[in-house]
């Protein structure tokens, strides 16, 4: 991967969900939908996807605040196991530019922030008939339910960063 492209797993509510939102991000290159893991009390897999961007278009910072936004990064529920909120991070320096984010963005929110950086350990694709769920999907009830009010907003809040679909 080039000085210019990086990669950041982000977890934290369903993977259809998070893959959606990511798509739409100016400066994304790709997202892989599936279960990502870090190591420790922390190995077992929950749903995240692995996003592809490029630094000269999307900082780092931009896409953990918009994480933070369209999950519930501030809630601890009974399926956090299964959805992990976490940043995943593949290297020492992108883990220390990780903590100081969730840092500063922490004054934002009125209770704490429960998402964990995390290192990334490993990772296992969606099946395919699943990727891509909502621009294949957009009129089932799970994506008008969930994913489009997260596209919402995503548009509302975040639009200089956001594609227009």
């Amino acid at each position: 991967m080039g000085k210019d492209l990086q990669k950041v797993a982000l977890g934290g509510g369903c993977h259809w969900c998070t893959e959606a939102v990511f798509q739409t991000i100016v400066g994304v290159d790709r997202v892989e939908q599936g279960y990502v893991a870090a190591t420790g009390s922390n190995a077992s897999f929950s749903e995240a996807v692995i996003v592809h961007f490029n630094t000269n278009k999307i900082a780092l910072r931009d896409l953990i605040e918009i994480h933070l936004y369209t999950h519930k990064s501030t809630s601890e529920h009974s399926l956090r196991d299964r959805y992990r909120s976490a940043v995943y991070t593949f290297h020492p320096q992108q883990e220390g530019e990780a903590k100081g984010i969730l840092k500063m963005l922490q004054k934002e929110f009125d209770k704490p922030l429960v998402t964990q950086v995390l290192p990334f350990s490993s990772f296992k694709p969606s099946r395919e008939e699943i990727t891509n769920y909502y621009y294949n999907n957009p009129q089932k009830p799970f994506c008008e339910t969930y994913i489009a009010p997260k596209l919402k907003l995503l548009m509302e809040r975040f639009s200089e960063v956001t594609l227009q679909r």
